[in-house]
C-alpha cells in the first residue's frame, strides 16, 4: 500500500465544493462527490435515537446498496426541523438527481451544524447547479473544506494499492472536532474508490474498518444526531469483483482501514481546543468488548482528560475511572497503570486489568480551556 502525498480521487469520481450562504461566514458550506457511474455503497450510522432529517433520507436510499452522489452542507443541521426539515432533505436529492440526470434515490443527503434551525434549502437549490458545473476530477479539496464546522482544518487521504494486478485509489475526507463519541457515527467521513467489490463484502470491510478507528475515538464523550460515514466503490478499477474474504478482500480492507484510521486521528487531533492527543490502551481484560469499555471509561474522564491538559501524570484519576465501572474482579492488586511523559503533545497511557487476554485501544484528546469557550458560544 502507497500513502500518496497528493489527495488523488480515485477513477470515476469528481467532486467540488462552494460557498452557498447558508454560514454568514462566506465560508464555503455545500459539497458535493459524484461517481460518473452507479457505485456499490455502505453506510454507518449514529445510534442516536434522535436523527436528522437527512439521515433518515439517506439510510431509506442506502437500502439497495446503491448510490451515486453525496450532497454534504454545513452550517446547518437539518435536525429537529419536523417536517419542513424532512421535505427538504428529500427536495435536495430530487435537485441533485435532475441535475446529474441520476435516480433520486442515488443520491445520500447530509447537513452538519446547528440543530434546531430551518434548512435554508433556497440557498442550497440556487447553487446547485453551479456546483454541479463546477464539479472536477481535482474538486475533492473544495468539497472536504466545505464540509467543515468548527473544524481548523481539512481531514482528508488518499492510498494506493493493487488487487489482482489492478491498481485501485481509495480516498476519504472527514469532518468533525467536537461532539464526538464512538456508537457509530461519530461524524462525517466519506469515502470513495475505484475497486470492483459487492455489497456484503463491502459493507464487512466498512464495519471492521469503522470499529477499530471512528468507533475508537471520543473528544467529548457526546454523541450526535447527524453522523454517518458512507463509502461508494464504482468498480472503475476493473480488478476482479471482491465476492469474499480472501486475498484481495484483505488487501482491500487494510487500504479501507488505514483511511478511516487516519481520518478518525485527525478529528481527535482537530478536538475543539485540544493540545494533546492520548492513546489508551487497556490489556488483561476477560473479552474486547469489556476491554473497550474500560477504555473508553479513562478517555471520556473529564478528570483523566484534564490532568493531560495541566501535564500531570496523576494516575488515581485512571484507577477512578475504571473503579466507577463497578467490576469486581478489578482491585489494587491486579490493576496496573502505565503513563507516558505527560508533557509531550502525544502520550500514551496503559492499564493492564490481569483478568483475560483481550486488549483494545482508543483515542482522544485532552479538555482545555478552549473547549469550554468554544462550545458556549457556540449557536
Amino acid at each position: 500500500m502507497k500513502i500518496l502525498n497528493d489527495v488523488t480521487q480515485p477513477l470515476g469520481f469528481k467532486a467540488n465544493g462552494l460557498c452557498s450562504g447558508i454560514k454568514r461566514s462566506g465560508k464555503p458550506d455545500l459539497a458535493l462527490i459524484f461517481s460518473e457511474t452507479p457505485a456499490v455503497s455502505a453506510g454507518v450510522f449514529t445510534k442516536n435515537s434522535v436523527k436528522a432529517a437527512p439521515l433518515l433520507v439517506s439510510i431509506k436510499n442506502l437500502q439497495n446498496n446503491k448510490a451515486q452522489a453525496i450532497v454534504v452542507n454545513s452550517g446547518n443541521a437539518n435536525c429537529f426541523t419536523g417536517t419542513p426539515g424532512l421535505r427538504h432533505a428529500q427536495e435536495t436529492t430530487e435537485v441533485f438527481a435532475k441535475l446529474l440526470n441520476i435516480s433520486k434515490s442515488d443520491v445520500i443527503v447530509t447537513s452538519t451544524g446547528i440543530i434546531g434551525k430551518p434548512l435554508p434549502f433556497d440557498k442550497i437549490k440556487k447553487a446547485a447547479p453551479e456546483l454541479v458545473k463546477s464539479l472536477s476530477k481535482n474538486g475533492f479539496d473544495m468539497a472536504a473544506k466545505a464540509i467543515l464546522t468548527t473544524d481548523l482544518s481539512k481531514k482528508q487521504i488518499s492510498v494506493e494499492t493493487t488487487l489482482g494486478g489492478k491498481k485501485i485509489t481509495v480516498t476519504g475526507c472527514a469532518k468533525g472536532s467536537g461532539m464526538i463519541a464512538p456508537n457509530m457515527a461519530t461524524m462525517l467521513g466519506f469515502v470513495t474508490t475505484d475497486a470492483a467489490i459487492n455489497a456484503k463484502m463491502l459493507k464487512q470491510a466498512l464495519k471492521e474498518s469503522c470499529d477499530h478507528s471512528f468507533n475508537s475515538i471520543t473528544v467529548d464523550g457526546c454523541m450526535s444526531t447527524n453522523d454517518m460515514v458512507v463509502v461508494m466503490a464504482n468498480g472503475q478499477a476493473k480488478n476482479k469483483t471482491i465476492t469474499s474474504a480472501g486475498k484481495d478482500y484483505k488487501t482491500f480492507l487494510d487500504a479501507l482501514k488505514h483511511v478511516c484510521l487516519d481520518l478518525a486521528k485527525k478529528i481527535v487531533l482537530d478536538g475543539e481546543g485540544a493540545t494533546k492527543f492520548i492513546t489508551i490502551e487497556v490489556t488483561g481484560a476477560p473479552s474486547q468488548a469489556q476491554a473497550r469499555t474500560m477504555a473508553l471509561a479513562i478517555a471520556n474522564s473529564m478528570l483523566v482528560k484534564t490532568a493531560a491538559f495541566g501535564s500531570n501524570p496523576n494516575w488515581g484519576r485512571v484507577a477512578q475511572a475504571i473503579g466507577a465501572l463497578g467490576i469486581k474482579q478489578i482491585t489494587e492488586k491486579n490493576l496496573k497503570i502505565k503513563f507516558s511523559p505527560f508533557d509531550k503533545k502525544e502520550i500514551s497511557i496503559s492499564v493492564d486489568v490481569g483478568l483475560g487476554k483481550q486488549k483494545a485501544q482508543v483515542f482522544t484528546c485532552d479538555l482545555s480551556y478552549d473547549y469550554v469557550k468554544i462550545n458556549a458560544e457556540y449557536n
